[in-house]
């Protein structure tokens, strides 16, 4: 797996996990016992497209973290689909904040709108 790209990596949100959403997160993929994860890292990164010119697309990333923010890289919870736009990435971001916050980021209807 490649190393991200932390130099376009824009931190949206360190938000604390719900009750619902921690069970969905400890059935996961994601989930690491050696880190306590207590909060989603929301963020927008930039994907480099392999090409002369550089030229990047956007993607939003949620990362169980602790709460000091760190977080394991190569294990999201989730990743969007690139975009063209980072207002896209942006707008799409703070939907997952705001579902977050509510403790509603692992909805089925959420997760069916964001996949």
């Amino acid at each position: 797996m490649k190393t991200p790209n932390y130099h376009d990596f824009y931190e949206k949100a360190l938000i604390p996990i719900g009750l619902n959403d921690m069970r969905s997160l400890q059935e996961s993929d994601a989930y690491t016992s050696r880190l306590e994860q207590t909060h989603w890292l929301i963020a927008v990164e930039g994907v480099q497209l392999p090409q002369p010119k550089i030229y990047y697309q956007w993607k939003v990333s949620i990362y169980p973290a602790n709460a000091e923010g760190d977080f394991n890289w190569k294990k999201p919870f989730y990743c969007s689909t690139n975009m063209k736009l980072i207002d896209e990435a942006i707008s799409l971001a703070s939907t997952i904040v705001s579902s977050s916050q509510k403790d509603e980021l692992t909805s089925t209807t959420l997760l069916e709108k964001i996949s």
